[in-house]
C-alpha cells in the first residue's frame, strides 16, 4: 500500500480504520502537537503515522555516537550469520518477554529478533529492558527496512536528555517504576487497589506486571495511540494509561468472581480482550482525566525509590530468597520477604501479635504506606503497655526516626491511626509554641467500628493548590493504648514536600504538630 508496508500484515491490520487522505504535519509548537497526538492526528494514515514518528523519534537528544542504519548494515550479517531468524535466542535483558507480533508478517516477526540481536550487541550497558520487542515490533510496522527500524530504537535507547525519560534500561530504574506505579495506584485507584490487597498475596507483584499491559498485552490499535502519545510526552503517559486500564478492570470486574486462580492473569486477559469494553479513544480519554501528580514530582518519587532500592542493595535481578526478622514485641512480628524482584513487607499470621490491630487490618495499613518504604524492617519505638502513657517519653522514643506509624485503641474500643511522614524532632522548631510540619505523604485512618482512610485534600484535588483552598481538620481521640513503629527510611526526602507545590503559605502541607500537652495529626 504504501513504502512503509513491507513488514506489515495487512489481513490483521484494520484497513477499515485507515485514511487515504493526504496529509502533512507542519506544527513544531509542542503544545499544538500535544493536543494533535491526543486527538489522534496521524492516527489513521499508516504513512502519515510513519513520517510523524520519524520526525519525533528524529529529534530525540542522543549521545554522540549512536548507531544508525548505516551501522545495522555493517554488522547484521556478521551476528546473525546463517542462522533462522525464528531460532534465535534472545539476549537475556529482555526478561523472556514475549514478542507481540502485532500485525507483522512472517517477514517482520523474524526480523524483530534481528534488530534486538543487533542492539544487543550495540548497548552491551542495558541490564533489564523487557519493554524492548514490543517497542522494536511496533517501530517495524512503520519503518521502511529493519535497518531504519534499528536505527529508530537505538535513538530512543540513546536518549540523554536528562528531563526526558523514555523507556528502563537496568532492573534498578524498572524496579523503582514498579514501586512508582504503586504509589500512584494507592493515590489514584484506590478502590482498584482495595480489590487488589483483598485478592493477591503479593500487591507489588501485580503491579510489577504494569509495562507489560502496554508492552505486550495491549492489541495493536491500543499500543499504537499510546505510542503516539508516549513520543510527544513522554514516560508519564505510560504511568497514565496503566492506571485507566487498572479503573477500567475494575469497573469491568468488580462484584465478579476472578476468572483464574491469579489476578494478574485476570488483568492480563482483560487487556489483551480490552476491545470488548473500552475504545482506544475512551482508553486516552480516561487516562488523562487523571489529574496526576506533575512530571516533576513522579521524578522525584521515583528517585526516592530508587535509593530505597540502593539502599537495600537491590539493583539487579535477583534469585528468590528470603529474609526473616523477628520482633519480639507486644506491638507485632514481621517477616521482609524477597520474591524474585518483587521485594515487599509481608504479615505473617503466625507471626504476628498486636493488641490494636489484626494481621489483616495491619496488612490494609501496609498497602496505604510508600512503595519505598514497604522494603524496610519496622522497628518498635513505643508502646503504652510498655512504656506507659507519657507524652515526653513518647517523644524520646520517636525521634530520630522517620516515616513512623502511629496506632491508637480508644477506650471505646475504637481504632485508628496516623502515618506520619516526618521526624517528631521537627515540633522544636516552633520553640514553646505549637507548630505544624511533615508532608503531603502524611494520612489518617480508621480501622473500627469501619475501615477509612484520609489523605491530603490536594492529592485528589490538585487545583486547590494554586487556589489557595485547604481544608485542615484537627483531632485528638482519647486513648488507653498505643503505639509507635519506625521504617528506617536512611532521611529520603518525601516527595510531597511543600516546597513542590504553589501553595499560598509555608504551612500549608504541614499535618503534625506536637507539644507536652497533645499531639495533633489532621
Amino acid at each position: 500500500m504504501d513504502e512503509y508496508s513491507r513488514f506489515v500484515d495487512w489481513d490483521k491490520m484494520d484497513v477499515s480504520a485507515q485514511s487515504q487522505d493526504t496529509k502533512e504535519l507542519t506544527c513544531t509548537d509542542f503544545h499544538e502537537l500535544k493536543q494533535l497526538a491526543r486527538q489522534g492526528y496521524w492516527a489513521k494514515n499508516h504513512s502519515l503515522r510513519a513520517k510523524v514518528y520519524h520526525k519525533l523519534i528524529s529529534n530525540i537528544p542522543c549521545r554522540t555516537v549512536t548507531p544508525d542504519a548505516n551501522v545495522y548494515r555493517d554488522i547484521v550479517v556478521k551476528i546473525i550469520g546463517k542462522r533462522s531468524s525464528s531460532s534465535l535466542p534472545l539476549p537475556e535483558f529482555v526478561d523472556n518477554s514475549l514478542i507481540p507480533t502485532y500485525c507483522l508478517n512472517a517477514e517482520g516477526v523474524g526480523a524483530v529478533r534481528k534488530i534486538i540481536l543487533c542492539i544487543a550487541n550495540q548497548f552491551p550497558d542495558i541490564s533489564f529492558c523487557p519493554a524492548l520487542p514490543s517497542v522494536t515490533a511496533l517501530l517495524l510496522h512503520y519503518s521502511k527496512d529493519e535497518a531504519e527500524c534499528f536505527e529508530q530504537v537505538c535513538r530512543i535507547l540513546a536518549c540523554n536528555d536528562p528531563s526526558k525519560r523514555l523507556i528502563d534500561q537496568t532492573f534498578l530504574a524498572f524496579e523503582s517504576s514498579c514501586m512508582t506505579f504503586g504509589d500512584l495506584v494507592n493515590k489514584y485507584c484506590q478502590a482498584a487497589h482495595k480489590l487488589m490487597v483483598a485478592v493477591s498475596e503479593d500487591v507489588l507483584e501485580v503491579y510489577s506486571d504494569w509495562q507489560r499491559w502496554l508492552f505486550g498485552e495491549l492489541p495493536m490499535a491500543y499500543i499504537a495511540r499510546v505510542f503516539d502519545v508516549f513520543l510527544v510526552e513522554g514516560y508519564k503517559v505510560l504511568y497514565r494509561v496503566a492506571l485507566a486500564l487498572l479503573k477500567f478492570f475494575h469497573k469491568v470486574r468488580a462484584g465478579q468472581p476472578m476468572e483464574s486462580d491469579s489476578v494478574q492473569q485476570d488483568i492480563r486477559a482483560f487487556v489483551r480482550d480490552i476491545a470488548k469494553s473500552v475504545t482506544p479513544e475512551r482508553l486516552l480519554e480516561k487516562a488523562f482525566a487523571i489529574r496526576l501528580f506533575s512530571r516533576k514530582e513522579i521524578q522525584l518519587l521515583q528517585m526516592a525509590n530508587e535509593k530505597a532500592l540502593q539502599h537495600k542493595g537491590i539493583t539487579v535481578k535477583q534469585k528468590s530468597s528470603v529474609i526473616q526478622n523477628l520482633l519480639n514485641s507486644c506491638f507485632s512480628v514481621f517477616c521482609v520477604v524477597f520474591l524474585r524482584q518483587n521485594v515487599h513487607l509481608a504479615v505473617h499470621a503466625e507471626n504476628f501479635k498486636s493488641e490494636i490491630v489484626s494481621v489483616k487490618e495491619m496488612r490494609d495499613i501496609w498497602s496505604w504506606i510508600p512503595e519505598r518504604f514497604a522494603l524496610c524492617q519496622p522497628l518498635l519505638l513505643f508502646t503504652t503497655l510498655e512504656h506507659g502513657c507519657s507524652l515526653s517519653r513518647f517523644y524520646s522514643h520517636s525521634e530520630g526516626h522517620e516515616p513512623t506509624l502511629l496506632l491508637i485503641k480508644t477506650t471505646a474500643k475504637e481504632v485508628c491511626g496516623a502515618y506520619l511522614s516526618t521526624d517528631w524532632s521537627e515540633r522544636r522548631r516552633g520553640g514553646n509554641k505549637l507548630s505544624f510540619f511533615g508532608t503531603g505523604e502524611c494520612f489518617v485512618f480508621r480501622l473500627q467500628p469501619e475501615v477509612e482512610r484520609y489523605e491530603w485534600v490536594i492529592i485528589k484535588h490538585p487545583e486547590l493548590a494554586s487556589a489557595g483552598s485547604e481544608t485542615e481538620n484537627h483531632a485528638q481521640p482519647a486513648s488507653s493504648s498505643l503505639s509507635s513503629s519506625s521504617i528506617p527510611s536512611d532521611r529520603l526526602s518525601p516527595f510531597l514536600a511543600a516546597r513542590h507545590f504553589n501553595l499560598p503559605s509555608k504551612t500549608a502541607s504541614m499535618f503534625m504538630a506536637g507539644s507536652s500537652e497533645c499531639i495533633i495529626v489532621g
